[in-house]
C-alpha cells in the first residue's frame, strides 16, 4: 500500500532529520532498547546473520534513502557483509560498541563534502532531461562517482520541472528551502558536537535495527512518538486529508469523510498540493506541511493545488488552482457507519457501510450496526444483508468480536498466539443475534485488520459470502507500543517504539496473515489492481496457522473460569454451514455473466487494466462493485428461498 499505505514520507531527505530533539541515548540505552524489542518480538529473539545484514542495509538507507550520496563501492561490504563482519558486530554488541556503524558514519561525512562539490558543478553545467521519479527509488546505489553526478543532476532537473508551476518569487523560495533542508541535514550528520552525533547515529541505529525485524515495528525518536499518539488519537489535520510526499508535491490521497475538504467538495484524491497559504511546499518534510495545514477551528487556509485534466483534444496537461478552505474537527463520527436499502422481492436489502470498529463513551461499531439493522427490520421486511467494509482498515479488536456476534450464535471469534506461543481465544457470548438469513460482506484491498476478522470468521462459519476484491489487505498481526496512546503521557525522551507481539487467527484457525480474506466471488473495485496490503512488504511476517475452534473445549481457560463460563456458554454453539456456500457456482457465474455484458463495468476494467488509477469522478454516481455486490446478495436471497 503504498509502502504502509496513506503514510507520508520525505523522499527528498531523511525523515528522521525534522526539526527533531534528538533522542537522549548512549550506547549502553541502544543495547536496552534492543533487547527489550526482541524479548517482545512474535519471531525474532537474538541478533543473527539475517537480521545484521538488514539492520545495515537501512542504517545506509537511513543515512541516504535518495541514494544520493553514497557509490556502491564505498559501501558494498556492508550490503553483503562477510561472516568476519557479522562476528564483528555480535562481539561490538556484546560491548556496547557501534564501531561498523561509525565507520559508515564517516564515510557519509566524507560523501557529503563530495556532494557539496557536485552540486556546484550541476548548477554550472547543463541538466538533463527529466525521469520519472520512481527511478530514483530503486534498490541500487550509483556504481562511480559519475554516475552519482549524473543521478544529482537528474533530481535536481525534476526538481526544476516541478517548479515550473510557481511564480518567480515562488520559485526561489522552493529552492531556497530545498538547498536549506540539505544543508540542515548534513550538518546534523556532520554534527560538530560529538555528543550530538552520537545521538543522531544511535537513533538511527535503533530505527534501522526495529525496521529489520517485520513491517511494523518501529522505533520512534520522541517528536515521532508524539506525531504517532497523535495520528492514533485521530486528532487529523485541519481540513481532513490523507497525504502522500511525490517529491513534485503533496499527493492527495484521500479526502476523508466528515471533513473540511469533503464537506465544500473542492479538493479531489490526486489533487497535488504545491503550496499552502502562498508557502511553497515541495520539498518540506511532512513535519512542515502538518504544522502548516493545522491552525484553529474557524481559521482560513488557501492551498494552491496543480490538478490533471482533459482538455477538449482529449490530452492531460496540468492546471493550477487556488482553493480556499476553513479549518475544522474533522468529524470521524459522521463516517463511521452508513445504512441503506434498496427494495427487492417482497421487502428489502439492507445495505450496511461500516467503516471502522470503535468505542467511545457515546457510541460503539456494535450498537449502531445493531441500531441500523433492527430500524430496518422495523419497517421493512428484511431478506438480505450487504455489510460493507471495502474502506475499513481495522479499529478494536473488542468491538470486530461484538460486531461477528451480531451474526452468530456464539463461538470463537477470534484467537491470537504472542510471543510467548501462547494462544488466547476470544468469544462471542450468543448476547444477541439480530440477523441469521443470507448475508454477502463486501471487501477490498483496503480492508485490513478487525475488518478481516469479521469477514473471515463470518466466511469460516458460512455466515456469509465474501465478495469484493480478489484478496483483503492481510494483516493478520497485533502490535503493542511503549506509549499510552489513549491519554497525553510524556514521551520518553530516549525514545518510544512499537512492537510486532503476535498474530491473529480466525475459527478456521487460519490467520489473514500476508494471504489476506480470499473473496467467494470476486468483484473487481477500484483497489483491485493496486500493490496494497502486507504481501507487497519486504519484511511481512509469513502467514500461519493453528487448529480450528468450531468446537470450543475452552483449554485456555483455568479450571474455575470454564465453571463460570458453561453457565451461560457451549449450549447453542454457532455450527459450520453450507446453506449460502452451496450456491456459489451458480452465484459466481451470473456475476461473471452480468459484469461481461455491463459495458460500463468493462471500460472501468479497461482502465484499470490500463493504468490501475481509475478517476473516482468518472463512476461516483454509479458504485459498480457495490451494485454487483447487490446483485449477488439478491441472487443468493432467491435461490435460498426456491431450494
Amino acid at each position: 500500500m503504498i509502502r504502509r499505505l496513506i503514510v507520508c514520507i520525505s523522499l527528498i531527505f531523511a525523515v528522521n532529520f525534522i526539526e527533531a530533539r534528538l533522542p537522549n541515548l548512549e550506547g549502553s540505552d541502544v543495547c536496552e532498547k534492543i533487547s527489550e524489542i526482541m524479548n517482545a518480538h512474535v519471531k525474532y529473539k537474538k541478533l543473527d546473520s539475517t537480521l545484521i545484514e538488514r539492520v545495515l542495509r537501512n542504517f545506509i538507507e537511513e543515512l541516504d534513502p535518495m541514494k544520493t550520496y553514497f557509490i556502491k563501492p564505498e559501501i558494498q561490504k556492508w550490503l553483503s557483509p562477510s561472516g568476519e563482519i557479522f562476528g564483528e558486530i555480535i562481539e561490538d554488541y556484546a560491548h556496547e560498541n557501534f564501531s561498523h556503524f561509525e565507520a559508515i558514519h564517516d564515510k557519509m561525512i566524507e560523501a557529503i563534502a563530495r556532494r557539496n562539490i557536485f552540486e556546484g558543478r550541476v548548477d554550472k553545467e547543463c541538466l538533463p532531461v527529466p525521469i520519472p521519479f520512481k527511478e530514483f527509488a530503486g534498490d541500487c546505489w550509483a556504481d562511480d562517482v559519475d554516475a552519482l553526478f549524473d543521478r544529482i543532476g537528474m533530481l535536481k532537473s525534476v526538481l526544476l520541472q516541478s517548479s515550473e508551476v510557481f511564480s518567480d518569487e515562488r520559485r526561489a523560495k522552493f529552492f531556497s528551502r530545498i538547498v536549506k533542508q540539505r544543508l540542515n541535514y548534513e550538518e546534523m550528520v556532520i554534527g560538530d558536537d560529538m555528543c550530538e552525533r552520537k545521538k543522531f547515529m544511535f537513533s538511527n541505529i535503533l530505527k534501522a535495527f526495529a525496521s529489520s525485524l517485520d513491517a511494523h515495528t518501529m522505533y520512534f525518536t520522541p517528536d515521532e512518538a508524539t506525531q504517532f499518539m497523535i495520528d492514533v488519537q485521530r486528532r487529523l489535520f485541519g481540513i481532513g486529508v490523507q497525504l502522500r510526499d511525490n517529491l513534485n508535491g503533496f499527493t492527495i490521497v484521500k479526502i476523508i469523510e466528515g471533513g473540511p475538504a469533503c464537506l465544500t467538495n473542492k479538493l479531489k484524491p490526486q489533487d497535488r498540493i504545491v503550496a499552502i497559504d502562498d508557502e511553497p511546499v515541495t520539498g518540506m518534510s511532512i513535519g512542515e506541511v502538518v504544522e502548516l495545514m493545522r491552525g484553529d477551528k474557524g481559521t482560513s487556509i488557501e492551498l494552491t493545488i496543480v490538478r490533471e485534466v482533459l482538455t477538449e483534444d482529449d490530452v492531460k496537461v496540468d492546471e493550477t488552482f487556488e482553493i480556499d478552505l476553513v479549518r475544522d474537527e474533522v468529524v470521524i463520527s459522521e463516517s463511521r457507519i452508513e445504512s441503506d436499502c434498496e427494495a427487492y422481492g417482497d421487502g428489502v436489502i439492507a445495505i450496511v457501510k461500516l467503516h471502522s470498529f470503535y468505542q467511545d463513551q457515546n457510541h460503539s461499531s456494535e450498537e449502531d450496526l445493531a441500531t441500523e439493522i433492527e430500524k430496518i427490520k422495523a419497517e421493512h421486511k428484511l431478506n438480505g444483508v450487504v455489510l460493507d467494509m471495502r474502506y475499513n482498515s481495522g479499529g478494536l479488536l473488542s468491538q470486530a468480536i461484538a460486531v461477528t456476534g451480531l451474526f452468530i450464535t456464539q463461538g470463537v471469534v477470534a484467537s491470537v498466539k504472542d510471543n510467548t506461543g501462547d494462544v488466547h481465544h476470544f468469544r462471542d457470548f450468543g448476547r444477541r443475534m439480530i440477523w441469521d438469513g443470507p448475508m454477502v460482506v463486501l471487501t477490498s484491498r483496503m480492508s485490513a485488520s478487525a475488518s478481516e476478522i469479521v469477514a473471515q470468521t463470518l466466511q469460516d462459519y458460512g455466515c456469509a459470502i465474501v465478495v469484493g476484491d480478489d484478496h483483503t489487505f492481510g494483516k493478520g498481526t497485533f502490535q503493542t507500543f511503549t506509549l499510552d496512546t489513549t491519554h497525553s503521557g510524556d514521551v520518553n525522551s530516549k525514545g518510544e517504539y512499537k512492537v510486532t507481539r503476535g498474530m491473529y487467527y480466525t475459527v478456521s484457525g487460519k490467520s489473514p496473515q500476508c494471504e489476506g480474506v480470499c473473496a467467494d466471488i470476486v468483484i473487481p473495485g477500484v483497489f483491485s489492481q493496486k500493490d496494497i496490503g502486507e504481501r507487497y512488504e519486504s519484511l511481512a511476517l509469513e502467514g500461519d496457522s493453528i487448529s480450528e475452534n468450531f468446537v470450543d473445549t475452552m483449554s485456555d481457560l483455568s479450571s474455575l473460569q470454564r465453571l463460570r463460563v458453561k453457565q451461560f456458554y457451549g449450549l447453542d454453539l454457532q455450527l459450520k454451514i453450507d446453506t449460502y456456500t452451496a450456491h456459489l457456482e451458480i452465484l459466481r457465474g451470473n456475476s461473471a455473466t452480468r459484469i461481461n455484458k455491463n459495458s460500463t463495468y468493462q471500460k472501468f476494467l479497461l482502465m484499470l487494466k490500463d493504468s490501475s488509477d481509475v478517476d473516482d469522478e468518472i463512476f461516483k454516481d454509479n458504485d459498480l462493485q457495490l451494485t454487483e455486490s447487490v446483485n449477488v446478495i439478491k441472487d443468493l436471497v432467491f435461490l435460498t428461498h426456491v431450494t
